[in-house]
């Protein structure tokens, strides 16, 4: 898949179907179930590494796990996060951390923010490297935001990430992530601006959508040191492992919910 043909897919009016993806195993199911573009995430080091957050993921945690999927699904899309810290501060230095991306089977880079970042976005989309953009609820700034919380809700807020999106559309990049942004705001920006939208607790307005692969699965329970009775999944979780009878199977059933648009429902939206 390439990225003209998912922009095509958008032109259409066809969803876009994306999950998280760590591995070649699930990257090969997944390539397999028709899964559009696979999401190399640095939400790894939850799932995966079972921290707190994304604060301590690494560009060398994020390359291995890139070259990873790339071998299981070498026709599928994929876009790798940057990790913190490997692009806010030195356009140089960012350039040369999404070009390791892209040496390591990534297709696209993605990272957090508007305000600046739009320069950094420009400055590397000018030099060739495809970037998605991420507004709304920015996990690495966990701490400054005061926790997982739903962005946008007041008038200022809006305006900002709605800004944000026309600076970023503006500048080139190929796909705008938008998390835990009221429904009516994701619908708002999709229609201003050429860009592809992706959604994550943003509505069914978005050019498409993404989710956790182990939120997918219903097998993430939060950190690994705390008990898992004490954990709530994010209202725009659904688990579609329990009406299935196999993960490539729940992973097929996501698909056709992104397409067909009954996934994310009212209930999943904010």
């Amino acid at each position: 898949m390439k990225l003209a043909q998912l922009k095509k897919m958008a032109a259409d009016g066809e969803k876009i179907a994306m999950l998280t993806c760590y591995d070649a195993s699930f990257a090969k199911l997944m390539e397999l179930a028709g899964v559009d573009i696979l999401l190399v995430g640095d939400s790894l080091g939850m799932v995966l590494q079972g921290a707190e957050n994304t604060l301590n993921v690494s560009m060398h945690h994020m390359t291995y796990h890139t070259k990873s999927v790339a071998t299981g699904a070498p026709n599928t899309f994929i876009i790798a996060d940057m990790s913190l810290g490997s692009y806010e501060h030195d356009n140089e230095a960012a350039y040369k951390n999404a070009e390791w991306l892209i040496r390591s089977g990534a297709h696209m880079v993605k990272f957090e923010g508007g305000g600046s970042k739009v320069k950094t976005a420009r400055y590397l989309v000018e030099r060739g490297i495809p970037v998605c953009a991420h507004l709304g609820f920015t996990p690495q700034s966990v701490n400054q935001l005061g926790g997982y919380k739903i962005q946008g809700k007041t008038d200022e807020s809006a305006q900002q990430i709605l800004h944000d999106a026309i600076a970023m559309s503006e500048a080139g990049v190929g796909f705008i992530v938008l998390e835990m942004v009221p429904a009516a705001l994701a619908k708002k920006i999709t229609d201003a601006i050429k860009t592809p939208t992706i959604g994550i607790g943003a509505g069914v307005d978005c050019s498409g959508q993404v989710l956790v692969t182990q939120d997918l699965l219903g097998i993430y329970t939060g950190p690994a040191h705390k008990n898992p009775t004490e954990f709530k999944s994010p209202r725009f979780v659904r688990n579609f492992l329990k009406d299935t009878n196999s993960v490539q199977a729940a992973v097929e059933s996501y698909v056709k919910a992104v397409k067909d648009k009954s996934f994310p429902a009212l209930e999943h939206s904010y």
